[in-house]
């Protein structure tokens, strides 16, 4: 009898079955990771975006490591919170205040609470096929979802939770025109869990106006690409000037930790104990050690040399399936980025349902993973790199894609 439910306690890490066998992990070092019976692979789902600086970093293992010895769970205020905190809002701008939290999910949660007291409002609009966690509310509208596919005068909404189309500039005006209840919106970067679809130029920043021109907040969902693109917020490197923003993944390198980062007059009901939070957990010695070693490494890392040799490989990629008939495309950036099986990429999530192909990104996945390279299944899946992902490793890299094409060529090839 199996105890574990669906093997696995989030359903994102299943994977199919390659000549019989499941795969269950053992341990991982640098880019790399080691199965039950000893087989390596190169890794590109790393902790789903977390592991930046590659798995078991050194200095972040002896900082926590250090941390556990002093104690997980003093229950009191510790030594090295305030520290985490300044070291994260350092990175941060205007959003100068903290709160620590273990989850990507409970971050979120926490910043629309934070918005519907700030405001008075009660409802949240979200990016239709957005992840901005699973907790029940935002969970409306997921990647693949009835909800997410809405047509033109229709508004998929609950009690707590409203939909707007990403990328659609009239949509956001007409869903302020209907409803006047919006507490905040939250925005992605890019759509990254329906496939990196990449913002219009000037999306983001429209969906900001008009919001803020309407009395509601804008929560920028970090949690998958903060601290990816350079050791801040994306949605400040993109010129954005959000009120609050969740944060996790990249900021402890794999070790569960969460903010919210949120402007002081936002934030002050948490402090006058008008607004709830807590968590046993939150803050933790662990999870602040990691934040402290992950930020200092994180501010002496090339960013620039990590995305050019990602734009290198999306580059070899397509050269690779264009030499065996294959047409595919990419989006995202070079150090996350999706492959479509289309001959561009989509700019709209009724785009991406209708360019993805499931049965194409499970074969791509069985034949990367026989050649010890590992890539989500999913045909919204995304390709990440660390910053162990080195030269040498992108060539591995490279020669797997390469074997797998040829494999793929006889059921994929001159499809479009």
């Amino acid at each position: 009898m199996r105890n574990l439910v669906g093997d696995v306690s989030s359903a994102a890490r299943i994977l199919p079955a390659l000549d019989g066998q499941a795969l269950f992990i053992r341990n991982g070092k640098g880019p790399h990771l080691w199965d039950d019976q000893g087989r390596q692979y190169i890794d590109t789902a790393l902790g789903f975006g977390a592991v930046l600086l590659g798995h078991a970093n050194a200095s972040v293992n002896a900082q926590v490591a250090e941390a556990l010895a002093d104690s997980a769970s003093p229950s009191w205020a510790h030594v090295r919170e305030h520290a985490a905190a300044t070291a994260l809002a350092a990175h941060t701008g205007a959003l100068s205040r903290v709160i620590f939290t273990n989850s990507g999910s409970e971050a979120v949660h926490l910043a629309c609470r934070a918005a519907r007291a700030y405001t008075g409002r009660g409802r949240i609009a979200k990016m239709a096929a957005g992840f901005d966690g699973w907790f029940d509310d935002v969970s409306f509208g997921n990647v693949g979802s009835p909800e997410a596919a809405f047509a033109d005068g229709e508004r998929p909404a609950t009690a707590r939770t409203t939909l707007l189309r990403f990328n659609d500039f009239d949509d956001v005006e007409r869903l302020f025109d209907e409803d006047q209840d919006i507490a905040a919106v939250i925005l992605e970067p890019m759509l990254a869990n329906a496939g990196c679809i990449m913002p219009a130029p000037g999306y983001l920043q429209h969906v900001q106006a008009v919001a803020h021109r309407h009395g509601a907040l804008v929560i920028s969902d970090e949690v998958l690409m903060g601290f990816r693109l350079h050791p801040g917020l994306a949605s400040l490197h993109a010129g954005l000037d959000p009120d609050i923003a969740s944060v996790g993944k990249a900021i402890g390198n794999g070790v569960p930790v969460s903010a919210i980062v949120g402007k002081p007059h936002i934030l002050a009901g948490f402090e006058q104990g008008k607004v709830l939070r807590g968590g046993t957990f939150s803050g933790n010695p662990l999870a602040c050690a990691a934040v402290l070693a992950t930020l200092e490494q994180l501010d002496a890392a090339d960013y620039p040399q990590l995305i050019a040799r990602g734009e290198q490989l999306r580059q070899a990629v397509q050269a690779i399936f264009k030499a065996q008939g294959i047409t595919i495309s990419t989006s995202g950036y070079g150090n996350v980025f999706a492959i479509w099986p289309s001959a561009r990429a989509p700019s709209t999530y009724a785009e991406a349902a209708a360019f993805g192909d499931a049965g194409f990104s499970q074969a791509l996945h069985l034949a990367l993973r026989a050649q010890g390279l590992l890539v989500m299944p999913s045909q919204y899946g995304r390709i990440y790199l660390s910053f162990e992902h080195s030269d040498a490793i992108v060539e591995q890299m490279t020669r797997a894609f390469e074997a797998a094409a040829v494999q793929l060529a006889p059921r994929f090839a001159d499809r479009n």
